[in-house]
């Protein structure tokens, strides 16, 4: 008969060091390369993250629309010039010796901007005095002569009416009469040439006063005193060829070009509304005063001339202006009709290059730059108004857009502001 020791032998129950001692090692080694490599791997994908660089997009302002610009049928940028502006210069060569003209003067027709050296110019006018005056004083000589030479002639015919004198000495005295006659009106035209020689040199004294040719400002200093002024200097050396810049204030007005595909929505005396750059909020009532008929092969625009209602002294000349061309015929168009109820507003006015379609849905999306990031945001959109777009929903005023979002871009990726 068995006893439970025999069942139950604990000694027998072991295991080999062959199974155990390989398996254990070979698995702790395998364990070690998984988890370096996961961290090699880790490492460098925190490197390429850390280190790519960020998406650099450019953005725009969205504006605020207005009832204005509700009826704008053309938007245009250009300058604020002046249809007077004359860059003053000298007449002759010579050199500078004042100069009044500076910059912010302003000056009246007539007023002396510079005075150049005269020195030459004077003497050749003295020269020309003194000849007129010689030549005055050879008439009085000659007056003196002819005087004698009539009572001479006097004589002789007395004589020859007497019979003592021959008709040859009459015909003696009376030409000699008749000569200081001739004398004298040759001198007398000597005289005269001599007084349009006084004329011409005065001019040229007069040359050496430049004066203002119209009222208006000066917006620029061109020459100093010591540098030598030429009306045929055309640029280079050391010779300048004005010596100031004075342009009418009362003249200032907009050139834009339009491009040539929508010139025909603008029309001489159609109202406008120029914006300054330096004064976004001020929005200037203007109308289109000519359209410039000829057009830009290069660009594929047409000039338009724009004139302001009201001049003010902040509008200056060069300065960058934003114009929108109005429809009055639209005046009112969204007000209620009996049975009808008025369209409603838009609220911004943004770039049409902003706007991009959903792939899955076909709505119009912007994207909205916020704290370095960008958000996708869906939009209602109204009518086009020249490269803007009306903004019903979806937008505020100011919030910055993605001006032609760039192909990939996602919601909440990083991005850099284009400078």
């Amino acid at each position: 008969m068995s006893t439970p020791a025999d069942k139950h032998d604990l000694s027998s129950l072991k295991i080999s060091d062959h199974a155990r001692t390989p398996h254990s090692s070979g698995g702790r080694k395998f364990g070690y390369f998984s988890a370096g490599l996961g961290i090699v791997i880790l490492a460098v994908g925190l490197y390429f993250w850390l280190h790519t660089p960020k998406l650099v997009v450019e953005v725009m302002a969205a504006r605020k629309a207005t009832p204005g610009q509700a009826a704008t049928l053309l938007n245009a940028s250009g300058y604020v010039t002046p249809r007077r502006r004359a860059t003053v210069a000298a007449k002759i060569t010579a050199r500078v010796t004042v100069v009044y003209a500076e910059e912010g003067m302003r000056v009246k027709e007539g007023d002396v901007l510079a005075r150049l050296d005269d020195s030459d110019a004077q003497v050749r006018l003295a020269s020309a005095k003194a000849d007129r005056d010689a030549a005055q004083a050879g008439i009085e000589d000659l007056q003196v002569n002819l005087a004698n030479a009539e009572r001479e002639l006097g004589r002789a015919n007395a004589l020859l009416k007497e019979g003592v004198q021959t008709q040859q000495a009459v015909d003696v005295a009376q030409t000699l009469v008749d000569s200081y006659r001739a004398r004298i009106r040759l001198t007398k035209e000597q005289v005269s040439a001599t007084e349009a020689k006084i004329v011409v040199a005065q001019q040229d004294v007069d040359n050496c006063t430049v004066r203002a040719p119209f009222t208006g400002l000066v917006v620029s200093k061109d020459a100093q005193i010591g540098e030598m002024v030429s009306p045929i200097s055309a640029g280079g050396g050391f010779t300048r060829t004005g010596i100031a810049t004075v342009v009418d204030m009362n003249s200032l007005e907009v050139e834009v070009d339009v491009n040539e595909s929508y010139i025909a929505r603008v029309r001489e005396g159609q109202p406008v509304t120029s914006i300054l750059d330096a004064y976004p909020d001020w929005q200037i009532p203007s109308k289109v005063r000519t359209v410039i008929p000829t057009a830009d092969r290069q660009k594929a625009t047409v000039k338009v001339r724009i004139s302001f209602d009201h001049l003010d002294p902040r509008i200056l000349p060069d300065m960058g202006v934003k114009v929108a061309f109005l429809d009055n015929s639209q005046a009112g168009a969204g007000a209620k009709k009996d049975g009808d109820e008025a369209k409603a507003a838009p609220q911004v006015l943004i770039p049409q290059d902003a706007v991009v379609k959903d792939g899955d849905s076909g709505h119009s999306v912007v994207f909205v730059v916020r704290d370095a990031k960008v958000e996708r945001r869906a939009v209602s959109l109204g009518g086009n108004h020249g490269t803007d777009v009306e903004v019903f929903a979806g937008i505020a005023d100011g919030d910055s857009v993605v001006v032609k979002p760039p192909p990939g871009l996602r919601d909440g990726q990083e991005v850099e502001i284009k400078r």
